[in-house]
Order: C-alpha cells, then sequence, then structure tokens
C-alpha cells in the first residue's frame, strides 16, 4: 500500500498509554488514578440531569467551568481555557507553539506524550536532563532550553514525582523567551503550585486535570490559566464542541466540592508518607514524591523483575524501561488494603 500518511506521523511511535486490564481481582495501581470515588455531588448532578438535553450540543466554551475557576484563582473567564482532558489542553498548546522552526524543551525522563506530540508538529525536541540519580532539577535548565519556544515543566514531575523549588521556575518565567506551561496534573497532592505565576507573567500557562485528585479520569476534562493572549490563540485551534454535556456536568459538580477534595487529598498525601517510610525500611530507594504515587527502586536495582512479581501477585504498578528510569517501579497510592498488599508482597521478596 501506498504510504499516505506526512512523513512525520509515518516515522513515529504513538503513545501507548498505561494498561487497563480485564483482570479479575486485580489491585491496579499502574495509571495513578484516585482509590476513591468521586464527590457525591457527581451523583447528585448525574440522577437531576435530563438526558432529552443530550439531543442539543453543548456549551462549546463550558463557561460555567471557566468562571468557577477564574473566580477561585483570582483572574477573569478569558484566561482560562476547558478542554478535553489535560491531554486536549497539551495538543492546542503544541498545535499553537512548535513546529519544525519552533522547538520544544521538556524534562527528561518525564511524561512521554510530549515527545509525541512535538513529532506530530515536526518539532525538534531538546530534553532538559534530570540528575540521573536524584531526579533533580539541573542547574543550567534554562541554557539546556535555550532556542525552545515551548518550556514544559511537568510539576510535581513524572514518572519521579518530585518537584523543583518554586523560586528557580520564577526566574525561568522570568528569563525564558518562549512560552513556559507547567503541567500540574498533580498540584492538589503537593506543598505548592505554579498559578499565580501565571496571573504575573504573559508567558506562562498552567494546565490542571480532573484525572488525578478529582477521581475523574473516566470523563475527559482539563483546563489551563494563563493571559489573556495566550488563551485567545488556543482557544482558536480547540475542537468545535471538545467537552460534551456530560463532562460539563460532573465535573463542575466536583470541582465545586473543594472539601471533599480537600478530604481525599489529605488521605492520599498520609498514605504517600507512610509508603515512603515502609518501603524504605525494606530497602528500597524512593524519590522523595509530591503526587499521588512513588517512583521506588528495589534493592536489587531489578525495576522490572519487581514488576513482573508483582503482576504474578495480581498487582500491577507501571514500570518504565531504560537506564535511568529501569531499575524503578512507579507505584500509585491506593486504598490502604492496597497499600499494605504491595508492602506484604515487597517483604516477601526483598525482606530479611
Amino acid at each position: 500500500m501506498k504510504n499516505y500518511f506526512n512523513p512525520e506521523i509515518a516515522a513515529m511511535a504513538g503513545y501507548v498509554p498505561g494498561e487497563q486490564p480485564k483482570i479479575a481481582n486485580l489491585i491496579k495501581l499502574n495509571t495513578n488514578e484516585n482509590p476513591y470515588p468521586p464527590s457525591p455531588k457527581v451523583v447528585e448532578a448525574m440522577a437531576k440531569f435530563d438526558y432529552a438535553r443530550l439531543r442539543r450540543y453543548p456549551d462549546p466554551m463550558f463557561d460555567a467551568l471557566r468562571d468557577a475557576v477564574a473566580k477561585k484563582n483570582g483572574v477573569k473567564r478569558e484566561n482560562v481555557v476547558c478542554g478535553n482532558g489535560s491531554d486536549d489542553i497539551l495538543t492546542m498548546t503544541f498545535r499553537a507553539f512548535t513546529s519544525p522552526e519552533n522547538p520544544l524543551a521538556c524534562l527528561w525522563p518525564t511524561y512521554s506524550l510530549y515527545n509525541i506530540l512535538a513529532q506530530m508538529q515536526g518539532a525538534q525536541v531538546k530534553h532538559v536532563l534530570l540528575d540521573k540519580e536524584t531526579f533533580a532539577f539541573p542547574e543550567n535548565a534554562l541554557e539546556q532550553a535555550k532556542g525552545a519556544n515551548l518550556f514544559i515543566i511537568t510539576r510535581p514531575n513524572a514518572p519521579t514525582g518530585n518537584t523543583v523549588e518554586k523560586s528557580v521556575v520564577r526566574e525561568i518565567c522570568a528569563k525564558f523567551d518562549g512560552v513556559v506551561m507547567f503541567d500540574e496534573a498533580y498540584a492538589d497532592f503537593a506543598d505548592d503550585n505554579c498559578m499565580d505565576l501565571a496571573k504575573e507573567f504573559d508567558n506562562v500557562l498552567v494546565s490542571r486535570t480532573f484525572s488525578k485528585s478529582y477521581s475523574l479520569a473516566g470523563i475527559r476534562m482539563g483546563y489551563a490559566v494563563g493571559h489573556a493572549d495566550l488563551i485567545d490563540g488556543l482557544l482558536k485551534l480547540k475542537d468545535s464542541y471538545n467537552v460534551d454535556m456530560i463532562d460539563q456536568v460532573v465535573s463542575l459538580a466536583a470541582y465545586e466540592d473543594e472539601a471533599y477534595l480537600l478530604e481525599n487529598c489529605t488521605k492520599v498525601k498520609q498514605f504517600r508518607a507512610e509508603m515512603t517510610d515502609a518501603l524504605r525500611k525494606i530497602g528500597f530507594s524512593v524519590i522523595d514524591s509530591q503526587a499521588n504515587f512513588l517512583f521506588a527502586a528495589p534493592p536489587d536495582h531489578d525495576g522490572e523483575g519487581f514488576f513482573k512479581f508483582l503482576r504474578e501477585n495480581a498487582v500491577l504498578v507501571r514500570y518504565f524501561k531504560g537506564d535511568v528510569t529501569g531499575k524503578y517501579v512507579r507505584i500509585t497510592l491506593g486504598t490502604p488494603e492496597e497499600n499494605a498488599r504491595v508492602l506484604e508482597l515487597a517483604q516477601q521478596r526483598y525482606g530479611k
């Protein structure tokens, strides 16, 4: 068959999402989903929803959420864009700011979708290399990112879970000659965030998702906050109706229940501290995490071996091949019972 694809598409390998297995009684800790259900207000909103409305198109701009986000963060509606998950926000951003002439800069290791989106645009990727042992942010990050038009800083980072000092990234925002985007998918589990930088600088975007802290991975909802000119450009690129009506009803109900969000995030952070301490006592090397997962290397540094051992025992975590990442597994924080099972198996394999 003749190759009809653009060269960039023909040459690339597509993004591989975390496995969504169909195995009974599996403890699933591989895609950083929340261990708790969505807010009860989501159930209420769905029960009251008039399904006859589905014959109509949804609000193409989702102004109700834009207004709610604007009010919470002290900005205006014109500073907010909504998307079909934060991946949709990323797609708009890459289309807007990367091309063969406009490279991308991003951390490495980090969320591998960035490389795929850059390939779709034919854009060069400048990897800002984290420390191979600690995954610390490099002092020469600006130098490594020089020449890029878009610099994505994943904060907290995935898959490592660690973060970088706010003062450091603030200086980058001031000095980088391009757009700085903070991918804050895990910000609700962290000690701080960069939303204020989106208000301070005209070259900053901050994106968020409902998949993690709001327990809504099953719908697709995300948003970004930034200068009105940046948001206006992204709005030109979005699909006409990129957020469906059900998503709008569900996500708005969840967003307005701040008490439930805080309650769940507090529990997850407590689990994080307990799991970190327990794994280290067994001999694991655990990166200090600000997310809802741990990046942990077993005592023998055989991440793949531990991944397979857990899977054989009906526990699924995430493994990333590579010289730097291959000795680790990424473990999503689950319920107390699920976390206890991971520790039981870790002790069984590595305990003395």
